[in-house]
C-alpha cells in the first residue's frame, strides 16, 4: 500500500460508493472530468478515501479502458497481446521505459509540429481547418514514426548483439579452463625461475 505524497497537485478521494470527490473544487465529479484534467496537463493524484492509498494510476487505466471501448480503438488486439506478454518477463522494466520515452518523443514531436504552424499561421486556421491539415499529415506522420521505430529496433538489436558479444567474452575469462590455463601457466613460471 503506497501512501500519497504531499506536493502541490490536486488531490481527488475516491469512496466507496465509487463516487469521486474533488478536494479543490468541492464538489463530486466523473472519469470524464479526471480525463479533461489530464488533457488539460493538470496535476492530480487520486486516493482512496478509506485507506489513502494512491489509485491514480488505476483511475487512468480504467479511462483508457473506456476511451478504449467507444469509438476508435487506439491499441490494437496484437499490441495488447504484445504488452501482455511483458508482464513479468524480464524485459518489463525495459519495455515500460521504452514505451514512455517513446510517448515523451512523439509528444514533443506533436507540440513542436503544433508551435511551427501556430508560427506560420497564427490567425489563418480555424480549428476544422486544423483538423483537416492534421489528418492529411497522418499518414506521413504514420511513415515518420515507422522509420523511427525502424531505426530504434536496428539500434536495439546492434546494442544486444554487443551484450552477447562482450558476455561471451567474459564468461571466456572466468570460465574453468580459463582458470586451469591460468594456474599451468603460473604453475610453468615458477617451475622456471
Amino acid at each position: 500500500m503506497s501512501e500519497i505524497k504531499q506536493d502541490s497537485s490536486r488531490v481527488i478521494k475516491k469512496y466507496p460508493n465509487r463516487r469521486l470527490y474533488d478536494t479543490q473544487a468541492s464538489s463530486y465529479i466523473t472519469l470524464a472530468d479526471v480525463r479533461d484534467l489530464v488533457v488539460a496537463s493538470e496535476r492530480f493524484t487520486v486516493i482512496d478515501a478509506k485507506t489513502n492509498e494512491d489509485i491514480t494510476r488505476s483511475i487512468l487505466l480504467q479511462i483508457i479502458l473506456d476511451l478504449e471501448s467507444a469509438g476508435v480503438p487506439m491499441f490494437s488486439t496484437n499490441t495488447l497481446r504484445q504488452i501482455i506478454r511483458f508482464y513479468g518477463h524480464a524485459m518489463q522494466g525495459v519495455m515500460g521505459t521504452y514505451l514512455e520515452q517513446n510517448m515523451q518523443a512523439f509528444t514533443e514531436i506533436q507540440q513542436q509540429l503544433s508551435q511551427q504552424y501556430d508560427e506560420l499561421y497564427p490567425t489563418q486556421f480555424k480549428p476544422e481547418a486544423w483538423a483537416d491539415l492534421m489528418s492529411m499529415q497522418n499518414p506521413l506522420m504514420s511513415r515518420m514514426m515507422s522509420s523511427y521505430v525502424e531505426q530504434t529496433k536496428d539500434l536495439y538489436l546492434n546494442m544486444q548483439e554487443q551484450m552477447q558479444n562482450q558476455t561471451q567474452q567474459l564468461l571466456k575469462v572466468f570460465s574453468p579452463a580459463a582458470f586451469n590455463q591460468a594456474a599451468e601457466s603460473k604453475k610453468s613460471t615458477k617451475k622456471s625461475k
